[in-house]
């Protein structure tokens, strides 16, 4: 399931709680991130395929 950051509206691979595809925590401000089911939009190595 994709996560998106809130402040930036990028979506990245990955879950709240936890690690996204290229690299960013999700446990460092939770309150900064929401799981969604919208398309992933980073384009960083890791997130993109």
């Amino acid at each position: 399931m994709p996560v998106k950051h809130i402040a930036t509206g990028e979506i990245h691979q990955g879950l709240k709680g936890g690690t996204t595809g290229c690299g960013f925590d999700t446990t460092e401000r939770p309150s900064h991130w929401t799981n969604t089911s919208k398309p992933i939009t980073c384009s960083k190595n890791g997130c993109k395929n």
